[in-house]
């Protein structure tokens, strides 16, 4: 039975087959990092890219190299270039559109998923991607983690819950699939404001949504922000368990592109558990399975 709708089975249902991402970076940055400011504050050096390609190379080079990385992974030779690295819509019009095309031309790309902020779309990168869009397989990630403005501020995102609203209903007009990113365990939230995040992404017209639990960094400003005041980290108990409630709560069409993020392993300092992914997805959905929930079964909007 299946208990929640995959990245996966949204391919295999398409295209017949399985499908790859490859991570790419742009060598594009953030406007939360330039002008004196230093980024989200869970944010590593790498811009959340610790398993992306090499900004020294090439689109076209970090692509052939990821293939050969992954090609005992994947059979049917088809991939999705994901632009992952900082805010990959942050940039003049036509670096974005040479960079996003250098990759569309690359030998078995089907399509684009672009990481980015939802205050960095405008009508021009609108325009672009409606083009891309028309050819493509495309899809945009939108950087939220938490609806509670408290936090936002915290751990320093740099933008309003309205902010999402808006550039979600631009993209629907434009015919755009968009995800967004949940983070449970940002320092002082709760379970009520874990809910409380999954029910306002739930009243958006969504595609997908990716969840992650908080992880602590070394090269994160995080890393120091924990040591100076000690806040409680969520356990693999309460993340599992949060990431069951959330699958019931999440309407039934909503994609699920992640059940947990990736930590880099050298830097990770908390929680140990969150390195072991494979353990956390495989109880999650132990816990689906023993508690008979599917996904949307509580949605009620």
């Amino acid at each position: 039975m299946r208990r929640y709708y995959s990245l996966s089975d949204y391919f295999k249902e398409k295209y017949g087959c399985k499908i790859l991402k490859l991570s790419i970076n742009g060598g594009f940055t953030c406007p939360n990092r330039i002008n004196g400011l230093k980024g989200c504050l869970f944010c590593s050096d790498l811009g959340s890219g610790e398993f992306g390609g090499d900004s020294n190379l090439s689109i076209k080079e970090q692509i052939s190299r990821q293939k050969n990385f992954l090609k005992h992974k994947n059979k049917s030779n088809k991939y999705i270039a994901y632009f992952q690295s900082f805010t990959n819509t942050f940039d003049k019009i036509e670096n974005l559109k040479n960079k996003y095309y250098e990759a569309l031309n690359c030998d078995t790309i089907i399509g684009l998923a672009i990481a980015t902020r939802p205050d960095c779309i405008d009508d021009e990168v609108i325009d672009l991607l409606k083009k891309i869009n028309e050819k493509y397989e495309l899809w945009l990630e939108l950087g939220f983690q938490t609806s509670k403005e408290e936090t936002a501020n915290i751990i320093r995102r740099g933008y309003s819950n309205q902010v999402l609203i808006n550039a979600v209903r631009k993209l629907n007009s434009a015919g755009i699939k968009v995800v967004t990113h949940l983070i449970f365990g940002l320092p002082y939230e709760n379970k009520t404001d874990w809910i409380n995040s999954v029910n306002f992404i739930s009243r958006l017209n969504l595609w997908g949504v990716k969840f992650h639990s908080l992880y602590i960094q070394k090269n994160s400003d995080l890393y120091t922000y924990y040591l100076n005041n000690n806040f409680k980290v969520i356990s693999k108990d309460e993340y599992t368990d949060m990431v069951s409630e959330a699958i019931s709560l999440i309407p039934k069409n909503y994609v699920v592109h992640r059940l947990t993020g990736d930590a880099d392993k050298k830097q990770l300092y908390l929680p140990k558990w969150s390195a072991d992914k494979l353990s956390v997805i495989g109880l999650i959905q132990k816990k689906l399975k023993d508690n008979n929930i599917v996904q949307g079964i509580n949605y009620n909007y």
